[in-house]
């Protein structure tokens, strides 16, 4: 499996991982999370790349995080196999997609994961981490976001703050930030030629 060529994994985690082929496909068979013709790409195209925030991210024990936008579940439930540690709060708007999310997690028997139906503003609770994968500009993430960031704790190596995957051109979009944000090509992590224009990106908040 791909996430092994590039993550120590327990036996456990290992398990876990294997389990999302079958799980996803059964899921995307009744609702549609994942594209139809990208189903036969989960591992490289959603897992693996979910996982480029741990890469960036070593997360300590402790740390809670919030996917924002979630959808079917990244990097959320990617993450929280290889974080079993931390606790993750998966949100997204639409019902469907976190009754995916919330099948597949508890299949997975993920204990640190609690999946809910909201809308982003709705969220009044603060963590260490909020993350999202290509969900909306990022201006308007951080509007949304930067009320849910907390100040009280620090566990890890950088400040609490938003880290989020991006694809394509991202520099419109970080123009407001660029003093302060960080920018991490995922090509630097994983040798897949689908990560060459793929990015991994930190702001503090």
């Amino acid at each position: 499996m791909i996430i092994e060529d590039y993550f120590q994994l327990s036996d456990r985690q290992a398990e876990q991982f294997a389990q999302l082929d079958a799980l996803y496909r059964d899921w995307n068979a009744k609702i549609n999370v994942i594209s139809r013709k990208d189903i036969d790409n989960l591992y490289e195209h959603h897992v693996l790349h979910s996982l480029a925030i741990a890469k960036f991210l070593r997360f300590s024990t402790g740390t809670t995080v919030m996917d924002i936008g979630t959808g079917g579940g990244f990097p959320g439930i990617p993450l929280a196999i290889l974080y079993p540690d931390c606790r993750f709060v998966l949100v997204d708007s639409i019902g469907k997609k976190i009754k995916v999310a919330s099948a597949v997690a508890e299949a997975l028997g993920l204990t640190n994961v609690e999946c809910i139906q909201e809308r982003a503003e709705d969220e009044k609770r603060q963590f260490d981490f909020v993350v999202s994968r290509a969900v909306m500009p990022m201006p308007d993430l951080v509007k949304l976001i930067r009320k849910n960031v907390s100040h009280k704790e620090q566990h890890n190596a950088l400040p609490n703050g938003l880290i989020v995957l991006k694809g394509g051109g991202i520099d419109s979009e970080l123009a407001p930030f660029k003093r302060s944000a960080e920018v991490a090509p995922v090509k630097n992590y994983f040798d897949q030629e689908w990560f060459k224009d793929k990015y991994v990106i930190y702001l503090p908040l």
